[in-house]
């Protein structure tokens, strides 16, 4: 096992998974599992949460396994595991300019919720560890971070099954037990109140998040051999600079004036709406 990339993968690792519960979804699980909100269904809190963190582990073992099935290949092809950490330093920096759009650039997401008619449809333990494994995977619902990418590669960049199935199982846990955020929240009001104060820490998670990754890539830096490091950093400054003004060079060539006017009170143009 790559021990540095075990090290900078767990706290990775953690930053996604709370990171990722100001997520659409993530908001929408702490809105619909509630105390008050089960009881109304004539459902047992305790019961249904319990439910949801389970399937959340077990979505985390299952985003694991896939993360494993890449450390075993990896370990066949005998390389060494300084060329190893220095892949993970090459993912991580560019998952640190996706994350602050250094280079004008975002990694690809998807937006998917869970099906809330579940709640109408099926009992608690249903739901309850369904949603969790759609949330606990990782991948199956609405991505917030590309973190969440890393924390995949980085568990199949260990070298070790193991590792990566146990990083795959801590993800999923932290995200489950998110849900027990709203525990005390007894009425309606209450949660509304809630949802503002949590709304409000997002940048500051947000934040944080970036720091971990800093960390993370300072972590792999160190442990990479020198020369690869070196390649490693000076590659992704000149690609990150290039992608930088390439967006640049597309923004002004888009943003070039044509020769006329827009007549005030003109309908917006589709590069105003995008801005917008």
């Amino acid at each position: 096992m790559t021990f540095t990339v075990a090290l900078a993968a767990a706290p990775v690792t953690v930053a996604a998974a709370v990171r990722s519960t100001w997520s659409p979804c993530g908001l929408s699980m702490l809105s619909t599992i509630t105390p008050f909100g089960e009881r109304a269904k004539g459902h047992r809190y305790a019961v249904t949460v319990t439910w949801f963190v389970l399937g959340a582990v077990v979505g985390g073992l299952s985003l694991g396994a896939v993360a494993a099935l890449g450390a075993a290949g990896l370990r066949a092809t005998g390389a060494p595991s300084g060329a190893w950490t220095a892949v993970a330093l090459a993912v991580t920096l560019v998952t640190l300019a996706s994350e602050t759009g250094a280079a004008g650039m975002r990694l690809p997401v998807h937006h998917r919720q869970v099906n809330e008619r579940w709640l109408d449809a099926y009992r608690p333990w249903v739901y309850g560890a369904g949603f969790g494994w759609q949330i606990g995977c990782g991948l199956a619902t609405y991505i917030t971070t590309a973190a969440v990418y890393l924390t995949v590669a980085l568990g199949a960049l260990t070298g070790s099954p193991a590792a990566a199935v146990a990083l795959g199982g801590l993800f999923g846990l932290v995200r489950g037990v998110a849900v027990m955020l709203t525990a005390g929240v007894q009425t309606p009001g209450a949660l509304l109140e809630f949802h503002r104060r949590f709304a409000a820490a997002g940048p500051a998670v947000a934040r944080a998040v970036t720091a971990v990754l800093v960390l993370a890539a300072l972590a792999l830096l160190v442990g990479s051999p020198g020369p690869a490091a070196l390649a490693v950093v000076g590659g992704t400054a000149v690609v990150t600079g290039a992608l930088r003004l390439a967006s640049r060079s597309r923004r002004t060539q888009v943003g070039a004036p044509t020769g006329s006017a827009t007549p005030a009170g003109a309908a917006p143009t589709e590069q105003s709406l995008a801005a917008g």
